[in-house]
């Protein structure tokens, strides 16, 4: 099947979700600095540093997800395929709760 130029509306719909998955990969990265520079404080506290590699990390395969994503679902669109599963929520979901279980830790040491 053949590219077509799909809706605008479409279009800009699918690239506002790209930028709320990137609002969230920043925030994730906000929230990795704010517990490595403000909550860590020392060279001791490798638990903070735990929580805030996971928040990078998690931050960073959401941000590669949503570019992935994003492009998958402007493909589809352009040769009027279905669009793709959004294995991003995965990601998001099995990132927050790896995040929550290092605060759970973080919180009883």
């Amino acid at each position: 099947m053949y590219d077509t130029e799909p809706d605008y509306r479409f279009t800009l719909a699918n690239e506002r979700t790209f930028l709320a998955w990137i609002r969230t990969a920043l925030a994730l990265l906000a929230a990795g600095v704010a517990a490595d520079e403000l909550i860590g404080g020392g060279a001791g506290n490798i638990d903070h540093s735990v929580l805030a590699v996971t928040c990078v990390v998690v931050a960073t395969l959401l941000s590669l997800g949503a570019f992935h994503r994003w492009r998958r679902v402007q493909s589809a669109m352009r040769r009027s395929d279905p669009l793709p599963p959004a294995s991003i929520v995965r990601v998001t979901v099995g990132g927050v709760c790896a995040i929550a279980l290092v605060c759970v830790v973080v919180v009883i040491l």
